[in-house]
């Protein structure tokens, strides 16, 4: 792995919303470690600083590694607010408003969705589970990295949109919930 690399590496990391990743091969060990991705009313910032943890074989250096920072003000998702059209059809149907009151998840990430740890585990949520913020709802695996996504809201699991295995979108719904 060289300079070029590691420094993908790290970008992909700040990106993802991964909080931490460890790379260990025979030759050297990297440890990336981000600060949690900070919520501002419905926009979601970028992590200030990543830190890197390296240990690099004798004769090669990296001096010429400059650290990755970001602003802290800089968005990645805004929601966009939808103008009223007045022609819009008042008489909605049943479902789509039954819908409404429910929250979706998102993927935060490009990667393969699997409800559980491996084939034979039970997934981590079925369909009338009870979940709270910060229970892992699911796995994203991208560029061989399983990446744990937890729950950002607390209620029961109405519907799984997504089959086990399948490849995900950012920001694709995975799940609906009744925070009620």
């Amino acid at each position: 792995m060289d300079l070029k690399d590691i420094q993908e590496l790290i970008k992909f990391v700040a990106k993802s919303g991964v909080i931490e990743v460890d790379l260990e091969t025979s030759e050297f060990k990297i440890n990336i470690k981000t600060p949690a991705r900070k919520r501002k009313g419905q926009e979601y910032l970028e992590p200030e600083v990543a830190v890197v943890h390296a240990q690099i074989p004798a004769g090669q250096t990296l001096a010429a590694v400059q650290p990755v920072v970001t602003s802290a003000t800089t968005p990645i998702h805004t929601p966009a607010e939808e103008p009223e059209n007045q022609t819009e059809n008042k008489e909605a149907s049943p479902k789509a408003s039954e819908d409404d009151k429910y929250i979706t998840i998102k993927s935060p990430m490009i990667g393969t969705f699997y409800r559980s740890s491996s084939p034979d585990k039970p997934p981590f949520v079925n369909v009338g589970d009870d979940i709270s913020e910060g229970k892992v709802i699911c796995i994203i695996e991208a560029m061989k990295l399983f990446n744990e996504i937890e729950a950002e809201v607390s209620g029961k699991v109405v519907k799984v949109l997504v089959d086990d295995a399948t490849p995900v979108e950012y920001d694709q719904p995975l799940l609906l919930v009744d925070p009620a």
